[in-house]
């Protein structure tokens, strides 16, 4: 067993791995300041179309209704700058994550709008999804 040492403090005992960069550190302290200077988590890559693996032409939905959110508009979301910061809270990360794994995501959901920081990021999304009407275009 090979020893590895902390990023952080270089303590020889480093038990945990950072997800992002690889990176070992040996507790929540270094993980922490690790992570405010994460290589990984400072370098934003956006990739272009020609990198793309799925083009934005070839996606489409299998069974559309009349409420299906355009492929473009969930587009805009990767960029809202609101909408990150709202994903920046572990509390909507972890609503998110009961909602996807829910036997009844349509109750999980109702759960969810209980919550002020999951409706926020819900808002978020509507704001750019379905834009006020002073908003929208003529």
């Amino acid at each position: 067993m090979s020893i590895k040492i902390c990023c952080v403090c270089e303590n020889k005992d480093a038990k945990y791995k950072c997800p992002k960069c690889k990176q070992t550190y040996c507790s929540v302290v270094c993980c922490n300041k690790h992570r405010d200077n994460c290589k990984e988590n400072t370098e934003v890559k956006i990739c272009s179309e020609s990198e793309s693996p799925v083009k934005k032409s070839d996606m489409s939905y299998d069974f559309p209704t009349e409420d299906t959110v355009p492929i473009d508009k969930l587009e805009q979301l990767r960029y809202s700058e609101e909408v990150k910061n709202c994903l920046k809270n572990p509390q909507v990360r972890d609503i998110i994550s009961s909602v996807l794994t829910d036997k009844d995501p349509t109750k999980a959901i109702a759960k969810a709008m209980i919550e002020p920081v999951f409706v926020e990021l819900a808002d978020a999304c509507l704001k750019i999804v379905e834009p006020p009407d002073e908003e929208k275009p003529c």
